[in-house]
């Protein structure tokens, strides 16, 4: 079997398929959650905390000079990233919690088993084999009377 065609049987393979869907999908849902944080979330939240854009937090390392720009520590960047990562696996979280609900056919209950259960049946046999011990020495002596 040639390398290539060995390449066509892996690559269209339901479970590869399935996952080239999923990452392209999943980059656009980043996308969207990305544009979300960017665009609806943080500038209240840069309100709040007096009009600072968390992109822009840094801790100047090295300043500029003629030929080389200022070294920075981008904290704010690596902030802003830590809230898109946590809005994303939030978001993800709750769509497969939805998919997991409306999948989740709830198991039907067995059904009440009919007549006494296997313990009340010994009970039974058991008090049987009582009272037919207590009757036995009573039917042996009456016999021998005869």
């Amino acid at each position: 079997m040639s390398i290539l065609s060995e390449f066509k049987q892996f690559a269209m393979r339901g479970n590869v398929i399935d996952l080239a869907v999923g990452v392209v999908i999943g980059s656009a849902f980043g996308k969207i959650v990305s544009s979300l944080v960017d665009n609806i979330i943080m500038p209240p939240l840069g309100m709040l905390i007096s009009n600072v854009d968390f992109k822009d937090l840094a801790l100047t390392l090295a300043p500029a000079t003629a030929d080389k720009p200022a070294v920075t520590f981008g904290y704010g960047a690596f902030i802003q990233t830590c809230l898109d990562f946590t809005i994303i696996a939030f978001a993800i979280f709750m769509l497969v919690r939805l998919i997991n609900k409306l999948s989740h056919k709830e198991e039907p209950k067995p059904a009440a088993p009919k007549g006494p259960t296997q313990e009340e049946l010994l009970v039974q046999i058991r008090d049987l084999l009582k009272a037919e011990a207590k009757a036995t020495p009573a039917k042996a002596s009456a016999k021998k009377g005869k």
